[in-house]
């Protein structure tokens, strides 16, 4: 939850009450580029591209290794193809924009595979590769 810069203490009270009602877990943090998840989760993402744009291992490896090495759900590749490789781009962009830090760079794997129109799942094409859904008759 983002408190605005004019937000008063009942209201962002009702809201978080209102939330955690929901069974849902308000957490509180400062309005800042790309919040906490997407700073911490974007530039993992873009570390894990840079790995295989540098050949230091294909992306099942770089997956495999999260999994196994950090007890990760799902490997960070396969998390941006499910997130979709031009959102992963333009927070990677907006992170670089607003800190000017190179740390934040994106990687060139990235702006390749967007400009190529592989976005990930969405467009069955990202860092692997998705079969076709078929359409449905409605």
């Amino acid at each position: 939850m983002i408190r605005g810069l004019q937000t008063g203490n009942a209201a962002f009270q009702a809201v978080q009450d209102l939330t955690n009602g929901c069974g849902k877990t308000a957490v509180p943090c400062v309005d800042s580029p790309g919040f906490v998840c997407n700073r911490i989760l974007v530039p993992m993402i873009n570390e894990a591209a840079f790995t295989v744009f540098e050949s230091v291992a294909p992306p099942e490896e770089v997956d495999t290794v999260m999994k196994l090495g950090a007890n990760h759900p799902m490997g960070p590749l396969k998390l941006a193809d499910m997130i979709g490789l031009d959102t992963i781009l333009s927070v990677c962009e907006v992170l670089h924009r607003e800190f000017g830090d190179q740390k934040y760079r994106p990687c060139p794997l990235l702006r390749l595979q967007v400009d190529a129109g592989h976005l990930g799942q969405k467009t069955g094409k990202g860092f692997y590769d998705y079969p076709a859904k078929p359409k449905s008759k409605l």
